[in-house]
């Protein structure tokens, strides 16, 4: 059993809590419960950022104390968790006794070791970030952050030492590729250690103008820096030193927003390096969720309240629509519009029609059982491969904070069994008396919607234990009784004649014009029920399905044409080519295609294709795709797409 820590920030108790803290919440309890799924033993950490000038500039306004307001605002955050399905295992305040007695012992052990002084400084005093800017980090005289021109305040204080320790984390970061991702975030700190613009942090400020934070071990005349107090309670509230989950769950993984990466690649290392601690595994930066191309705020009033979305679309929708939208590391656009689309297309359209239609045929030709399987043909292998094969990528790719991508290789398979529907056609099969073929397809269908459903436990909870239990399973606490891992080897895990439900509605389809349509209240519809809706009635079984994008989710995928260059079989599946591709990309790139059985290789070298070459790459039996080869099927026969006369490689489909 592996030890997997995760930590978001501690959230800025200066205003309560919306979409971005929701998100990075999400997304942290998503991979507490994703490595639990793995059989790990995992530790969730979330808390509030209580002290600093912004809380007592806040309470004054509000014309209370700073504990008053503090136990206000850090109230709401603990109370939205749970509604957002959120499990965390230990919630930190760095008002908390416990926390400030550790942040004192680290204080005295550094002070001790000769890396914190007292000097005086002059410097440019961002009271919106609580720190001071050297000339260098000034942006046209104002600070990079907030674009107004700090107060130049001269005062004597405390520093640590931090200019000594930045020739290691340059080197500690060259030599660990992966230490901060994705990989635009490492190169950006590498270009604040070439810069030469960082120096010594001040770490306390004077009791003569701010009282409320911890105070220094060696002198009471000051209080901590709220940046160096906070970082702290990644180990503080594992009970560092001598705790047992500092010693079981130390060191971990960190979740920020893009706008924290300084405090977290640059102080937190260093102070870390200088009380000879372990640094973290890896600090995973995510972009901004925007609204209209603008980043949310309260002037502008376009903040987005979390359980306003909850409430509208049902949870499970809403987390899921939050992962799959975001490419980690990239700013994302939030709107309804898309909320509604993605909702539409992945879980009614794909999703929620693949269990209505299948759950619906199970109880109309075997009574709600599981049947017994008959020999699997080509087709049946076919899925029993994809089925493997997307939940590897799956698991790969949402352990690396790939979750679009993951999610992405997941519908893949979701997709794909839709259209093993339509091809195999068990309302003909019924109605020819084939009772083991349709036996067989029923089972494969159910087998794999059950490891879909195992799958989505990460991302949604409630909806992936409903959809277990309606194929008669009995999740629990957690669905995974073995591993994911373990259940992406082998198809297995379905008994024949196990009851399941007679059908399933667990996401509808939004109604866009009912939803634009404001009642009465002022409020609009509820686009979904949360709460599983099952009848004792079969449904009649959807022979047919018709999913929409929006024109921006088309408007995504980039489709060029390029030239086959090499062609052969996949070493280790033999209805696979590789294919080498040159798009005029300065090398060809490597795409695996199902052409095998359409086109022998020679065909193929020389000839002109379009392919889509935004897709996240997907390992398959070994060798890596990087791109999808676009194909048309009439008759049960594949014919790659061409350009109607020859194009210059790398021509964009348009």
């Amino acid at each position: 059993m592996k030890n997997f820590y995760i930590t978001t920030p501690i959230y800025y108790v200066n205003a309560k809590p919306h979409l971005g803290h929701a998100y990075t919440t999400i997304v942290a309890d998503s991979l507490s419960r994703f490595h639990k799924t793995l059989g790990d033993n995992t530790m969730f950490l979330t808390g509030t950022d209580e002290h600093g000038d912004k809380i007592v500039k806040a309470a004054e306004k509000q014309g209370v104390s700073p504990k008053e307001f503090v136990d206000g605002i850090s109230g709401l955050f603990q109370q939205l968790w749970p509604h957002l399905g959120i499990e965390n295992d230990a919630f930190v305040r760095t008002t908390d006794e416990d926390h400030k007695a550790r942040v004192q012992r680290f204080l005295q052990q550094v002070y001790d070791a000769g890396d914190i002084y007292f000097g005086e400084f002059g410097g440019h005093y961002c009271y919106g970030c609580e720190r001071f800017y050297t000339e260098k980090e000034l942006e046209n005289g104002l600070c990079p952050q907030h674009l107004t021109k700090p107060e130049f305040i001269s005062e004597k204080n405390y520093f640590f030492r931090m200019s000594k320790y930045l020739p290691w984390l340059r080197e500690y970061i060259e030599s660990h590729p992966d230490f901060i991702r994705p990989e635009r975030y490492r190169n950006e700190v590498l270009s604040m250690l070439e810069s030469g613009a960082l120096e010594d942090l001040c770490i306390s400020r004077p009791k003569s103008r701010l009282t409320w934070g911890i105070e220094l071990p060696f002198d009471k005349d000051y209080v901590c820096y709220v940046w160096f107090d906070a970082l702290l309670n990644y180990i503080s509230a594992l009970g560092w030193p001598d705790g047992e989950k500092y010693k079981t769950f130390w060191p971990g993984e960190h979740l920020v927003a893009k706008d924290i990466l300084k405090p977290h690649a640059v102080f937190w290392p260093t102070m870390l390096k200088a009380a000879g601690l372990p640094v973290y595994q890896h600090l995973n930066v995510h972009g901004y969720w925007l609204v209209r191309d603008t980043k949310m705020s309260k002037s502008l009033g376009n903040v987005v309240e979390p359980l306003e979305m909850r409430q509208k679309y049902g949870l499970d929708a809403f987390r899921y629509f939050l992962l799959r939208e975001m490419h980690f590391g990239s700013d994302a656009s939030f709107s309804e519009e898309g909320m509604v689309s993605r909702i539409n297309a992945d879980l009614a359209n794909d999703l929620g029609n693949l269990f209505s239609r299948v759950l619906s045929m199970t109880a109309k030709y075997f009574e709600s059982r599981v049947p017994r399987p008959g020999e699997f043909s080509e087709d049946d292998k076919a899925i029993v491969e994809l089925c493997a094969t997307a939940m590897s990528n799956y698991i790969q790719l949402f352990g690396n904070t790939q979750f679009a991508q993951g999610l992405d290789s997941l519908w893949e398979l979701v997709r794909a069994l839709n259209k093993y529907v339509d091809s195999q056609a068990p309302w003909t099969l019924f109605k020819q008396g084939d009772t083991t073929r349709l036996g067989t397809v029923m089972y494969v269908l159910l087998s794999a919607m059950r490891k879909v459903a195992l799958c989505l436990w990460a991302v949604m909870p409630d909806a992936s234990r409903t959809l277990l239990e309606q194929l008669g399973q009995q999740p629990g606490e957690g669905p995974v009784t073995t591993s994911l891992e373990a259940e992406a080897g082998n198809f297995d895990g379905l008994q024949p004649g196990t009851e399941v439900a007679a059908s399933s509605n667990l996401f509808p389809r939004i109604d866009v014009k009912a939803l634009q349509q404001e009642d009465p209240a002022g409020k609009a519809p509820k686009a979904k029920k949360e709460k599983k809706q099952e009848s004792p009635k079969a449904a009649p079984a959807a022979e047919g399905r018709n999913g929409e994008i929006s024109f921006d989710q088309f408007k995504a995928v980039e489709m060029r044409a390029g030239t086959v260059v090499v062609a052969e079989k996949h070493p280790n599946a033999d209805r696979i080519l590789r294919l080498e591709i040159d798009f005029d990309e300065g090398q060809p790139r490597q795409i695996l295609s199902g052409l095998a059985d359409y086109y022998t290789p020679e065909e193929l070298v020389g000839k002109q294709v379009i392919a889509v070459l935004n897709l996240a790459p997907r390992k398959i039996r070994g060798l890596m795709s990087n791109g999808m080869v676009l194909t048309a099927e009439k008759d049960g026969k594949l014919s790659v797409l061409t350009p109607a006369a020859p194009v210059p490689n790398g021509s964009q489909i348009a």
